[in-house]
């Protein structure tokens, strides 16, 4: 049997149809750049996540950018993430010459370890993105009493948990501006780049309407210093046809990470992260931790099965960033995490064959090397 790590296939079958007419729509009424078709869409998602405003931008990093450019985070001031994301969450801090701030994970569920947060902080501390990785939501609780006790300004990185909730409120609507990323194997992913600021800030919304077009919402008049980054008519038709079926596609994903977990609950040497009772996860990914990754990771190649690994080097090793003077040691669980994680199958589509398939794999795996 094989099993692709991820494919669009059956998802794009589904809507083909719709597409298709979409596309001729859009193509037919001649208006590309900033139409009714994202303005429906950007109604559409804030009503979705739960916020009162919502702004269409070009792809995640860019989301995350603004965001950061709305709350005025300048140079000298300091922003707090985890050190083991994806490098964009990073990436927008340097952008805006401002200075990240790291904090280990929890090795539990592999997001923020807020009990390390205060520690962190200084008189420079303006910001804290909170990531929320795999689908798995931060504890919003007790991050909130930090924000609020600290008077800090939160950003939701939203790209990996479209339709997660805590405590029956929705990923995304928490913090004074959130980002997301439409990326194609998102779990609301568009057909190209494309991406998206909530908000329920009236003030914070403007700015970024403002910035995501050169620092204009009057044509030719431009209030501040901007970007390009607008989510284009046709992205924007294709998320508002594939909205319609994201909390059908979550339960889907649920249903899969469920089977996984049942039928890998005895393997012995591996665990995986597991969200808190009030969190509904998005599962955009399912992961498994075991110190036999790569050989674990070629046995499963050599029976068909496809797999990733995400991330393996976190935030504070990259050679990008060497300048920040970063060390191995600096953050033990991040660095551990990245050694061990391995990423399974997990598509819209993905058969209760295949996950077995998977899931025998690997028993047949440990207890040939045991």
């Amino acid at each position: 049997m094989h099993v692709p790590f991820l494919t669009l296939e059956s998802q794009q079958k589904k809507i083909r149809s719709e597409v298709v007419q979409k596309f001729t729509q859009v193509y037919d009424k001649g208006n590309y750049i900033m139409g009714e078709e994202l303005t429906t869409f950007e109604l559409s998602y804030a009503q979705f996540s739960g916020t009162n405003y919502c702004i269409g931008v070009g792809n995640g990093y860019d989301a995350l950018k603004i965001s950061l450019l709305a709350l005025d985070i300048k140079e000298g001031d300091e922003v707090i993430l985890p050190a083991y994301s994806f490098y964009a969450t990073l990436l927008s801090i340097l952008e805006v010459k401002a200075i990240p701030v790291f904090v280990d994970i929890d090795k539990k569920d592999g997001l923020m370890d807020l009990h390390q947060l205060e520690s962190k902080m200084t008189s420079k501390t303006k910001a804290i993105i909170a990531v929320h990785l795999y689908g798995h939501m931060v504890n919003m609780d007790q991050l909130l009493d930090v924000v609020n006790k600290h008077q800090l300004f939160l950003i939701e990185d939203n790209a990996q948990a479209q339709g997660a909730e805590w405590r029956n409120k929705r990923s995304g609507s928490f913090g004074h501006v959130n980002a997301t990323s439409f990326y194609p194997g998102k779990n609301l992913g568009a057909l190209g780049d494309a991406g998206a600021i909530t908000t329920n800030d009236e003030d914070l919304y403007k700015k970024c309407l403002s910035i995501r077009n050169y620092g204009s919402t009057v044509k030719y008049v431009h209030n501040t210093v901007g970007v390009n980054s607008r989510l284009d008519e046709l992205q924007a038709g294709f998320l508002n046809i594939k909205l319609k079926y994201l909390e059908k596609w979550n339960l889907e994903r649920q249903n899969i990470v469920d089977m996984y977990s049942e039928l890998l609950k005895n393997v012995r040497d591996i665990f995986h992260f597991r969200a808190k009772d009030v969190c509904l996860p998005a599962n955009h990914l399912f992961t498994i931790h075991t110190k036999k990754r790569e050989k674990l990771k070629e046995f499963l190649k050599e029976k068909g099965v496809g797999t990733l690994i995400h991330y393996p080097i976190p935030l504070h090793l990259q050679e990008g960033v060497n300048y920040l003077g970063y060390k191995k040691g600096d953050f033990p669980i991040a660095e551990e995490i990245a050694s061990i994680t391995l990423s399974l199958p997990l598509f819209i589509g993905m058969t209760n064959e295949q996950v077995k398939y998977v899931c025998d794999q690997i028993k047949l795996f440990f207890d040939v090397t045991d």
